[in-house]
């Protein structure tokens, strides 16, 4: 009876040998190739955004990349015991750059969408922003809310391929749209006088209004669209984004995403720098 106790047992054994050996396997092969891994064999971590972006990617007097993502990303860098890499890429073409290996992660203020969420993957957000409106001060009267804009006659901008251009399109449909490369040409145009209104995330409005809009716009500072930003990466990396939403915790538990947050979007002694 024992021994034949001592020969189930040691079949069982064996199959649970054999058919986890593989997954085992499996799972060391996909953490072997994690981007993780290529970046602490490589000692850089490549970071990919588009310089521009106020508060969170700029380019100061001296020539330095700035902003609250540049600081994450020294951070992350830091955390990894890795050198930080910033690699300014033109906003059009930064998701296919991520996908091709150019850099590692994405921490460039992009906003968590379904449709980018096919190509890639988001880490947890890391803040919560909404599109917000500068209008032109002739309007301060008659432009209250985004609803009031859904008219032909009123002209309104924001930056090409951003979610303020997706926000203008859904929800201010019968609007004059106007699209422009960067967010200081289509601010710019309300400031003119050429268009009525620019429509854009919370945070780059908060910094435009404080630099150029005193006396010229007005700012309507209620965000109608709820939208998280999130760093992206390449799909099929658990690893990887393990990492990452768990450093994103260990940054809002220790101090230094506070820190960071308090510098670029509470505080606004930095624009002289940048200027």
């Amino acid at each position: 009876m024992k021994k034949r106790l001592l020969l189930c047992l040691i079949a069982v054994a064996l199959i649970c040998f054999f058919t986890t050996t593989p997954a085992l396997s499996s799972s060391i092969k996909l953490a072997q190739q994690s981007t993780l891994e290529a970046i602490l064999k490589k000692g850089e971590l490549r970071v990919g955004f588009e310089a521009g972006y106020l508060p969170f990617e700029m380019t100061d007097k001296k020539g330095n990349f700035v902003g609250f993502d540049i600081d994450m990303a020294k951070e992350m860098a830091k955390a990894m015991g890795v050198k930080f890499v910033p690699v300014n890429t033109a906003w059009d073409g930064i998701i296919p750059a991520l996908i091709t290996d150019k850099f590692d992660i994405i921490m460039s203020g992009m906003t968590v969408t379904q449709e980018r969420n096919l190509k890639i993957n988001f880490a947890d957000p890391y803040i919560i922003v909404g599109q917000t409106i500068l209008i032109n001060n002739k309007h301060r009267k008659a432009i209250r809310s985004y609803r009031d804009l859904n008219n032909p006659k009123y002209t309104v901008t924001s930056k090409l391929g951003t979610t303020g251009e997706q926000a203008v399109k859904r929800m201010i449909p019968k609007a004059t749209y106007k699209s422009f490369e960067t967010e200081p040409e289509a601010a710019l145009e309300v400031v003119n006088g050429k268009a009525d209104a620019f429509v854009y995330d919370l945070p780059y409005c908060v910094v435009f209004m404080a630099q150029q809009g005193a006396g010229k716009l007005t700012f309507l500072d209620r965000p109608f669209t709820y939208e998280p930003l999130a760093w992206a990466i390449r799909k099929g990396d658990p690893d990887f984004m393990n990492w990452l939403n768990n450093f994103i915790k260990q940054v809002k538990n220790d101090g230094r995403y506070n820190r960071i947050y308090n510098k670029w979007i509470k505080g606004t002694r930095w624009i002289k720098d940048v200027q």
